[in-house]
């Protein structure tokens, strides 16, 4: 079964112009694109999107910093758990910590600049899937 999930490429990888890369190294992965925007989001999308942190002390840089310019928003669709296997490619949050070959281990600079956001489990997958794109399916 083919499940899908969300993957923003963050305002700095559209700055730095990694958007290529990043796209390329899902699909190379044969990861599917299901629906892709280059788009600016407000401060109220990234408020929902970021609910979890609402309380911690980094909120409002969070919000800052996705709302700066433009991201790309991505439905990805590969086999079962694609939002596990996109994680694995993404690295760990900390591009420090991030094992080269993975998108932040061999791109990224700091942890606030990470360049991507993929989804962390099923229930996530589906709530930011409606968030972004709220006429595609989840399944």
């Amino acid at each position: 079964m083919s499940t899908r999930t969300l993957v923003l490429c963050k305002p700095d990888a559209v700055e730095r112009g990694l958007v290529g890369e990043i796209i390329r190294r899902l699909e190379t992965k044969s990861l599917r694109l299901v629906a892709v925007e280059l788009r600016q989001i407000d401060a109220d999308l990234a408020g929902k999107h970021y609910e979890e942190h609402r309380e911690k002390p980094f909120f409002g840089e969070l919000v800052a910093f996705i709302t700066r310019s433009p991201l790309v928003a991505m439905v990805i669709e590969g086999g079962p758990d694609t939002w596990s296997v996109v994680r694995a490619m993404m690295g760990a949050t900390n591009p420090r910590e991030a094992a080269p070959g993975t998108i932040r281990g061999d791109l990224a600079l700091e942890t606030g600049e990470n360049l991507v956001h993929g989804s962390d489990g099923v229930e996530s997958a589906a709530r930011e899937i409606k968030l972004f794109f709220p006429e595609i399916s989840v399944a």
